[in-house]
């Protein structure tokens, strides 16, 4: 009985404590009792308002989705006109404005993407190895033409389904640059997490290099700073090319044009590259994502479709700049570049800037160039006892190695003098080599349009070959002229090398660009100028 007592007034108290400790504390003071909040009509429509956002984006992702027929939609800016297909993003063309395919009157633009890149995808986007432009149905809210003028933007969205999944994808475009802006929108309506593999790509025609030496199409990729490119296309098409790291951009490239991937996110990326059917095809895939039920993730990605302008590239990244590729002397190819640029703004003729530079070349090199001559000079006076000490040792070459050294030792003669200004001069004429190679500037650029007299395009283009080899001929002449007033080599081998050297440097001349040429040949012009003012110099003080 007494233990049926003590249950009870156990159970009481559990329930005191419970139930009535809250009213017995307010009631003491010894908690505050919440104020309710005073609610206006304004705050109660700001919440109504947020509700009902977050449930018709919530509702987005399992609402059912009601596609379009795609279509070509026109895009046009200041710089270039392009052609999108709503089912998917594809574009259809790419043409630029500024530039043309040749010199013809009737040449067209040069175009990004041909009817051929257009068939592989180019601008599409992949997810989890299945081309969304074609395994997804797509819709979109934009139905007139995008027209922008200086300095706008303009934005394209795309809503669509792939693979279970809801996408959304926002192109922006702008007035100003060729680089195009993504974001896109993966959202999971099932019940389960999914891993998404998230790939991008971009293509271009064979067609969009010259297809001569100095102007190929190639898969060219930036792996952690360093520019990688494979160029032969036998490879591209049967095997092609993979790379894995830390991917800036990637695309297809000809020497002056560029379409490629440039993804946000960089490392750990997966770069894929072929040839199929004369396009160069790249695809840039980024690290798997998981997105969990009912969730929703974002990816960013760049694209550049145009001419490799490095002033522009360089307002994009630091990485895509290396797709202009200035070689191992880059450092010196960008200073020269930079004076090029100079003097262009000046004579506004990149024909007479590249003389201006060489001028400028010479002048810097000035000082080696008057004690090389001077060394040379020396050189010729000792000629007869040179001469004469061989014939007293023809038969003993040792003695005579040894009085030949002490000739120059008592006239104080280097006779390697003379080469060591054109071994300093080395590393500027290949960093000049590279840079008017690779001179988007250059392409279609004239020094004199037509042969004089007639109408016939003669250095209309200084990025092409002289098509009359009137340059080269002369370059060689004057490389001949400037042998003859040198001082002969001792050694009879030397002195026929010499010989053949103008010979052998006009073959290989026939080939460059123009603009190379015209470098060659001014610095030959003015090393002769210099080498007859250093004859004359010597001749009035002797």
């Amino acid at each position: 009985m007494q233990d049926s007592k003590n249950l009870i007034l156990a159970i009481v108290l559990c329930l005191f404590i419970l139930f009535g400790w809250g009213y017995l504390a307010e009631y003491m003071g010894w908690v505050q009792k919440p104020v309710p909040p005073v609610t206006t009509e304004a705050a109660l429509q700001t919440e109504m308002e947020a509700t009902q956002k977050a449930e018709s984006e919530k509702k987005a992702l399992y609402v059912a989705f009601t596609p379009s027929p795609g279509k070509d939609l026109p895009i046009s800016t200041p710089l270039f006109d392009a052609i999108l297909h709503t089912g998917g993003g594809t574009l259809r063309s790419f043409s630029l404005k500024n530039y043309k395919t040749s010199l013809a009157p009737d040449a067209t633009q040069v175009n990004m993407t041909s009817d051929r890149a257009a068939a592989v995808g180019a601008l599409g986007l992949v997810i989890n190895g299945q081309p969304t432009w074609s395994v997804g149905r797509w819709s979109t809210e934009t139905t007139a033409p995008i027209d922008l003028t200086q300095d706008s933007e303009g934005t394209l969205r795309l809503t669509g389904e792939a693979d279970n999944l809801r996408i959304t994808r926002e192109l922006t475009f702008s007035a100003s640059s060729y680089l195009i802006r993504e974001t896109i929108s993966i959202a999971n309506p099932g019940n389960l997490a999914r891993s998404v593999r998230i790939g991008y790509t971009a293509a271009s025609d064979a067609n969009l290099a010259s297809g001569g030496q100095y102007d190929t199409m190639r898969i060219a990729w930036d792996n952690d700073g360093s520019l990688s490119e494979e160029t032969s296309a036998s490879t591209l098409e049967s095997t092609g090319v993979q790379a894995v790291g830390t991917i800036y951009w990637a695309g297809a490239m000809s020497t002056y044009f560029l379409a490629a991937v440039l993804p946000s996110s960089p490392a750990g990326c997966v770069i894929k590259g072929r040839v199929q059917h004369s396009v160069y095809r790249t695809a840039v895939e980024e690290p798997e994502a998981v997105i969990v039920p009912g969730g929703e993730k974002q990816f960013t990605v760049s694209y550049w479709i145009g001419p490799k302008i490095r002033k522009d590239m360089l307002l994009v990244s630091e990485q895509l700049v290396k797709s202009v590729d200035l070689g191992m002397f880059s450092i010196i190819a960008k200073g020269l570049l930079w004076l090029l640029e100079f003097f262009h703004t000046y004579v506004n003729n990149w024909g007479i800037a590249i003389i201006l530079l060489t001028v400028t070349i010479k002048a810097v090199f000035w000082p080696l160039t008057a004690k090389s001559y001077s060394s040379m000079e020396k050189m010729k006076k000792l000629q007869p006892m040179m001469t004469a000490i061989k014939e007293k040792h023809k038969d003993d070459k040792e003695t005579m190695n040894k009085e030949v050294m002490a000739l120059y030792k008592t006239y104080g003669v280097n006779p390697a003098s003379g080469c060591v200004p054109i071994l300093i001069q080395l590393p500027v004429f290949f960093g000049l080599y590279q840079a008017l190679l690779t001179a988007i500037e250059l392409r279609h650029a004239p020094l004199a349009v037509h042969l004089p007299f007639t109408d016939k395009l003669w250095l209309a283009d200084l990025s092409s070959a002289d098509p009359y080899y009137i340059t080269p001929l002369v370059m060689g002449a004057t490389m001949f002229l400037q042998q003859k007033m040198s001082p002969p080599a001792t050694d009879p081998l030397q002195q026929k090398l010499m010989l053949f050297m103008p010979l052998i440097f006009t073959v290989l001349f026939l080939g460059f660009p123009s603009g190379l040429v015209i470098y060659w040949l001014a610095n030959n012009i003015l090393s002769i100028a210099q080498q007859w003012g250093m004859l004359r110099k010597t001749k009035q003080s002797s």
